[in-house]
């Protein structure tokens, strides 16, 4: 919502842009996962309702829990100074920029404000802009929380922060709470990129799931966002990863006995081992993929 609120939209267009834009956002991401049987975890960041009040967000949440998905804790903490009536203001971005102390008391507050919304308490967190390090999970164990899932390798060591290899991928225990890093494939030889639905072509995310399958790794964790199967005006769908989308669900639908969705509630004990290395390299995947973004960014991307 940030970027529509500092372009000055009111709030009823911040949240069709963001949330619900252009008839790709999470109504219809959470009718295509029920029309597959896929589970799904929703982060969602309740801090705008310090500025436009709870209903801002709490249709999110029903809506979400009323499908039977997972709500969690996102934190962007900018808009703790934020305000209606001057989009100049804001507070520092990145949660690695506040001490200990500010960490738990942003996110202990951004937790109530989530429950007020309607969700349970949550269990599980992931900064944004994955800008979490080891206070952050410091404050998480301290506020009782069992996940992170901030690790990102692709954006270490800034603002991803957390005192992890870069190509950890695997769940592991760390400072009290398990972190569930963002799965990653290495996409030409050196560079590490997301598993996200904006970030890799079809072909790369079924290798991914076929890497992960074949070397027995103990999760795969897949970002999207709720706006980013549409254009970034959020005024139409964006086609190629709208398609990308639809692909993945009906890959993880096919895959669903060895590869089942699951919830952070219902993670099982991870062995811990910290072992898993990401998908290697392929150039046919990556220049396929490179030529589906120019696509995407030349014609997709165009405002309706």
């Amino acid at each position: 919502m940030w970027r529509h609120h500092t372009a000055g939209c009111d709030l009823a267009t911040q949240v069709e842009r963001s949330l619900e834009p252009a008839g790709v956002g999470i109504a219809y991401q959470l009718a295509l996962l029920a029309r597959h049987g896929l589970k799904a975890t929703f982060f969602v960041d309740p801090m705008p309702t310090m500025v436009f009040g709870l209903d801002a967000i709490r249709p999110t949440v029903e809506a979400i829990v009323a499908a039977g998905q997972e709500v969690q804790l996102h934190l962007h903490p900018n808009w703790s100074g934020a305000r209606i009536d001057d989009v100049e203001r804001h507070g520092r971005f990145e949660l690695i920029d506040y001490s200990l102390d500010e960490q738990r008391a942003l996110i202990a507050g951004a937790r109530d404000l989530l429950k007020a919304c309607g969700a349970p308490d949550p269990v599980a967190f992931r900064a944004g802009s994955y800008a979490a390090n080891d206070d952050t999970l410091t404050a998480l164990t301290d506020l009782g929380f069992a996940y992170d899932s901030s690790h990102n390798g692709a954006d270490a060591p800034w603002p991803s922060r957390i005192g992890l290899p870069s190509r950890q991928i695997a769940p592991v225990e760390r400072g009290g709470v398990v972190e569930v890093p963002v799965t990653l494939i290495e996409d030409t030889p050196g560079h590490l990129r997301q598993f996200q639905i904006c970030a890799l072509s079809q072909g790369e995310m079924r290798a991914a799931l076929d890497h992960a399958a074949a070397q027995g790794h103990e999760a795969v964790t897949i970002v999207g966002h709720s706006f980013e199967l549409a254009n970034r005006t959020g005024t139409r769908p964006n086609g190629v990863h709208v398609g990308r989308f639809e692909g993945l669900c009906a890959m993880l639908a096919d895959a669903r006995d060895t590869l089942p969705t699951a919830q952070f509630r219902d993670l099982p004990v991870f062995a811990g081992s910290g072992e898993a290395t990401p998908l290697g390299p392929n150039r046919l995947r990556t220049r396929w993929r490179q030529a589906e973004q120019l696509w995407s960014n030349w014609v997709e991307e165009r405002a309706a």
